[in-house]
């Protein structure tokens, strides 16, 4: 799916989210929400005026391409879609940009109280010692059900609540193993669904395509045998007019042996005529005179 719209912003940074939801449709806006909770949503490459990102959607692995240019947001999806002007991925990889690109929120340093300090040679190297000692056995602590829901393929338990520092970076970083495994999982299982989905649609398209070549020899094999027909027929056209030739040559002649009859006939009459005259007289001839 594309689509080209106008865009005040010269920054992709700067598409908030509400400004995303008064252009889009509701359902488009709701489902690209869905799919940034749900961690669906991977940004592969991007700046302030491009987006390269992939979506699972509920069809399967999505792919979209945004772009700001001249004033323009120009959007492309590998989705099916006819959401106006912006389907639910591009939704969704815009929305994720915009919280990508935040800042990580600034935490709060405690105030305490005052207190006295202890002399240079006095600050405990025991005591900081045994807090990183604590935070070292917290996170033992927590690290063996986190190894457990590992092979379990379980989520990881809640971290145990410490300061900044070393031992919450190693807990951050397992988190952070953890949540691009569960992406790479998800991402796999949407791959294999589309080559799936995609096998399918060649396994279709193989049967169609042999239907097709069966339909062909057969009508193949029909336009011979009706060249065979035809060329029988033509044999058979050939000889009628062959029969027509004749019949015609045929006719000539009877006409010309009817005249000859004709006129063999007319001087038969004349003969016939000539041989009653003839006997007539004869017949005079040989009557005996009257007394």
């Amino acid at each position: 799916m594309r689509s080209k719209i106008p865009c005040s912003a010269d920054k992709l940074s700067l598409l908030v989210p509400d400004m995303i939801q008064a252009v889009v449709g509701p359902s488009a806006f709701k489902m690209g929400t869905q799919y940034v909770s749900e961690n669906r949503v991977r940004i592969i490459e991007a700046d302030e005026l491009q987006i390269s990102s992939s979506v699972i959607g509920n069809s399967g692995l999505h792919e979209q391409t945004i772009r700001l240019r001249d004033g323009n947001l120009m959007t492309k999806c590998s989705c099916p879609l006819e959401e106006q002007p912006l389907c639910r991925h591009c939704v969704a990889a815009l929305l994720e940009y915009h919280r990508w690109v935040q800042p990580p929120p600034l935490r709060r340093t405690q105030e305490r109280p005052p207190r006295e300090s202890p002399p240079p040679e006095q600050k405990s190297a025991a005591s900081a010692t045994d807090i990183k000692f604590n935070e070292i056995a917290s996170f033992i602590e927590w690290l063996q059900p986190a190894v457990r829901a590992l092979e379990r393929g379980q989520a990881l338990p809640d971290a145990p609540k410490l300061g900044p520092g070393e031992v919450m970076g190693w807990i951050q970083a397992v988190q952070k193993l953890e949540e691009r495994r569960r992406e790479s999982e998800a991402i796999q299982v949407a791959l294999e669904a589309d080559v799936t989905a995609r096998e399918a649609q060649l396994n279709r398209a193989t049967q169609q395509l042999q239907a097709s070549i069966q339909e062909a020899r057969e009508a193949q094999a029909a336009s011979k045998q009706m060249q065979r027909e035809l060329a029988n027929y033509r044999d058979v056209l050939t000889r009628l007019s062959n029969i027509v030739k004749d019949l015609d040559r045929y006719d000539g002649q009877m006409r010309s042996v009817a005249g000859d009859l004709l006129r063999k006939g007319s001087q038969l009459e004349t003969l016939a005529s000539s041989f009653k005259e003839l006997s007539a007289a004869l017949q005079a001839l040989v009557k005996p005179p009257s007394q």
